[in-house]
């Protein structure tokens, strides 16, 4: 079991690639917090437009995403993010094809971040409340492939080297969400980290119905990982460190 016990000036660029707005402060917006209290730079990139996220039917899908990316963008504020990139697949619909993984690799040549966190792109099954979302799994499967080959390669995508003027580059670590208990690295947080990380949640009215019962989900649940480690609180991933 591996603890993040790194000094502040060994990284200092991150980013979050998710399929939806809020799907970050659910999985690892405690980390983010914390790279934002040390100075980092954390760019979050979001797949779709979570026009679909509602059982409301008097909201049309335009309107949804209006209200999903301003309410990302508060929580973005609230965690202290350098920026926030939409790119605007239709939500419930994304695929891990060349033309996302494309658009993740121009975002990371852009804003060249040494540690990318992403969704687990395998369905697992573990857990008999939630069967996961199959965006959450393409935006996975794209971002994984666009750290390793196409941010890497002035081959792969060359219109993005040749035609945008941005270098290929190597991303030192990659953390993959949802692995829980079964993880093989732990993020120590702060309290501090972790109200911050629920304030930035709660900025999401439209999807978090009981904001309370929320925040005190993610308190407990990153108190028992904190357990693991001796910690007060923690986040859990699946670590791997890119040659």
């Amino acid at each position: 079991m591996e603890v993040d016990d790194r000094s502040d000036n060994e990284c200092k660029r991150a980013m979050v690639v998710t399929a939806h707005p809020d799907d970050a402060e659910y999985g690892c917006s405690g980390s983010v917090a914390k790279w934002s209290r040390l100075g980092w730079e954390v760019v979050y990139v979001l797949c779709t437009d979570g026009s679909k996220g509602t059982e409301d039917r008097n909201v049309s899908p335009e309107d949804l995403a209006k209200v999903r990316a301003e309410e990302q963008i508060e929580a973005g504020k609230t965690l202290g993010l350098k920026a926030v990139e939409f790119l605007g697949y239709p939500d419930g619909y994304l695929e891990p094809n060349l033309e996302v993984r494309r658009d993740i690799a121009r975002e990371i040549r852009k804003y060249r971040p040494e540690v990318l966190i992403t969704t687990n792109p395998n369905r697992d099954l573990l857990s008999s409340g939630y069967i996961g979302h199959p965006d959450h799994f393409a935006a996975g499967e794209a971002a994984l492939s666009a750290v390793f080959p196409s941010a890497r390669d002035h081959l792969t995508f060359p219109e993005l080297f040749h035609n945008e003027g941005l270098e290929p580059h190597k991303v030192r670590e990659v953390w993959v969400m949802s692995f829980g208990d079964n993880a093989n690295f732990w993020n120590p947080l702060t309290e501090d980290d972790v109200e911050t990380s629920i304030k930035a949640l709660k900025k999401h009215v439209s999807q978090v119905s009981n904001p309370d019962e929320a925040g005190s989900w993610m308190k407990k649940r990153r108190a028992e990982l904190g357990k693991k480690i001796d910690a007060k609180y923690a986040e859990s991933f699946q670590k791997f460190v890119l040659g």
